[in-house]
């Protein structure tokens, strides 16, 4: 899988995944979180449930009005999966997303091609403070923004 090459874990590093659907991609986040001793962080929404065997620490979140529980500066990487084009408040998702992340650590949004205007988007994550937002084709249906939360930029935490 080509997105294997956009992360570099490391011992005892936090992984998040916000979601609709577990999918092969969640299994990659959790088995590079289990390979160095790191912790994977799965919020999923809607109705569905995960798969028994992944090893992640799941929340369930009803509805798309509502948030996933991050404590600040608990994260390396957010990945929000399907969920940010549906989700009623953009603006705290990419909040939320940026008080949980480390400094230097990255947010990246993926959705099914088409559903995203990725230059707006590049824009809105530059207005949040994230920094270095760039597109990358590496998931066949998707499209991927990846930024960066930089240390000592911006909301200052």
């Amino acid at each position: 899988m080509r997105i294997r090459e956009l992360f570099n874990p490391l011992p005892g590093n936090r992984y998040l995944e916000v979601t609709t659907n577990v999918d092969e991609i969640s299994f990659l986040l959790a088995q590079m979180m289990e390979d160095v001793g790191g912790r994977f962080n799965l919020a999923l929404y809607g109705s569905s449930t995960a798969e028994a065997d992944i090893k992640a620490n799941i929340s369930y979140i009803a509805d798309t009005k509502a948030l996933p529980r991050a404590m600040p500066r608990e994260h390396d990487v957010v990945v929000l999966k399907d969920i940010y084009a549906l989700h009623e408040d953009k603006d705290a998702l990419l909040s939320l997303s940026y008080r949980t992340l480390a400094n230097a650590a990255h947010i990246i949004i993926l959705e099914k091609k088409g559903i995203l205007d990725t230059k707006e988007l590049m824009q809105t994550l530059e207005d949040f403070e994230f920094r270095a937002a760039n597109t990358i084709d590496v998931v066949d249906g998707y499209d991927l923004v990846m930024a960066k939360k930089m240390h000592m930029w911006g909301n200052g935490l």
